[in-house]
C-alpha cells in the first residue's frame, strides 16, 4: 500500500472489457477490490467500460450481422442502437453490481451524459490491419473533449465515474467509440499516472496462444517493431497503437494486465511488469 499512497491525489484510469462484466463476483474480487484499494490510498480513480461481447449477443438476437474491421466494429444505425443497450443498459448495471459488492462508489453512465465525452464522426482513415484504403466506421466516434471538471468534482464528492463507451457532439448525434480510445483520451486529459487496460489478456504475449510469452515491458520502438512484424495482432494493434499516441501526451505508464489472478491488477500497479505489460515512454 506504501507505494501506492506515492499518487495519492493523482488519477488512475482503468478500462475493462465488457466480457469481464459477465462474471460480477469475479469482476468485484479482481477490479473492484483494486479500484477499493486505490480510493484507500488516496487515488482518484475514473473507470470505462467496453461491451462488445455482450453487443454482438445482442445483435446476434436482433438477427443483425456482426461486422469487424480491423479488430474495430462497423457501427451503422441498427448497430448504434445496440450499442446503447449494451453499454447503458446491461453492462453499465452489471458493472456497478460489481463494484457494489467491492463497496466501490461507482456513479455508471456514459460519455453522453453532462458532455462527459464530446466526440465528432471519424473520417475515413487508413488503419493497420485493414489494407492500403482508408476505412469508414460509420457511426464511430473520435473524441474531441473530455470535461476534467466535471471528473473533478464527481471524485471530489466521493465518487468513481464509470463510463461506457458513448460520446456525443453538439448537436445530440451519439457515437459509438472505441473502449480503449475513450480510456486512453481521458487518461491523458486527466494527466493520469497510470492507465490500466483491463481485459482476459495477460498483457503482450510474443505468441498469442501462449501466456507464459507475456513481454513484461515494452518501449514504443519495441512496441512498434512487434506490429509491424506481425507478434502484435488483430484487436490487439488498436489497443497499442492507443497506448503509445497517450504515452506522447503525458500518461506517465500504461499497462495492459489480465483478471487473472484476482490480486493481478493491484499487483501490478504496486511492480508494473509483474502481472501484466507495462509500456513505458523510453
Amino acid at each position: 500500500m506504501s507505494g501506492l499512497r506515492d499518487f495519492r491525489g493523482r488519477w488512475f484510469v482503468v478500462k475493462i472489457g465488457g466480457e469481464l462484466a459477465q462474471d460480477r463476483p469475479r469482476l468485484a474480487a479482481s477490479v473492484g477490490a483494486a479500484v477499493r484499494a486505490f480510493l484507500d490510498a488516496g487515488i482518484r480513480v475514473a473507470v470505462i467500460h467496453g461491451g462488445g461481447p455482450q453487443a454482438t449477443e445482442l445483435q446476434k438476437k436482433l438477427g443483425l450481422q456482426p461486422r469487424m474491421v480491423a479488430g474495430r466494429r462497423y457501427t451503422d444505425e441498427a448497430t448504434l442502437e445496440v450499442m446503447k443497450m449494451s453499454l447503458a443498459g446491461q453492462v453499465s448495471v452489471d458493472v456497478a453490481s460489481a463494484f457494489r459488492l467491492a463497496g466501490v462508489p461507482a456513479l455508471c453512465t456514459t460519455g453522453m451524459s453532462a458532455g462527459l465525452i464530446t466526440a465528432e464522426r471519424r473520417p475515413p482513415k487508413v488503419m493497420s490491419g485493414a489494407g492500403p484504403e482508408p476505412v469508414d466506421l460509420g457511426l464511430v466516434g473520435d473524441v474531441v473533449g473530455v470535461d476534467v471538471e466535471a471528473f473533478r468534482r464527481l471524485s471530489d464528492a466521493g465518487f468513481v465515474p464509470v463510463l461506457g463507451s458513448l460520446g456525443g457532439d453538439g448537436r445530440g448525434q451519439p457515437f459509438n467509440i472505441n473502449a480503449d480510445t475513450v480510456a486512453t483520451r481521458v487518461a491523458a486529459k486527466l494527466g493520469a499516472a497510470k492507465l490500466f487496460l483491463v481485459s482476459n489478456v495477460p498483457g503482450v504475449l510474443a505468441n498469442k496462444d501462449d501466456p507464459s510469452t507475456r513481454l513484461p515491458t515494452l518501449t514504443p520502438a519495441e512496441a512498434r517493431e512487434k506490429i509491424a512484424s506481425g507478434v502484435i495482432q488483430g484487436g490487439m494493434i488498436p489497443k497499442v497503437e492507443e497506448s503509445l499516441e497517450m504515452l506522447e501526451e503525458g500518461i506517465e505508464a500504461i499497462h495492459i494486465v489480465g483478471i487473472s489472478p484476482p490480486e493481478a491488477l493491484l499487483h501490478e500497479a504496486e511492480r508494473p511488469g509483474s502481472q501484466g505489460t507495462a509500456f513505458l515512454r523510453g
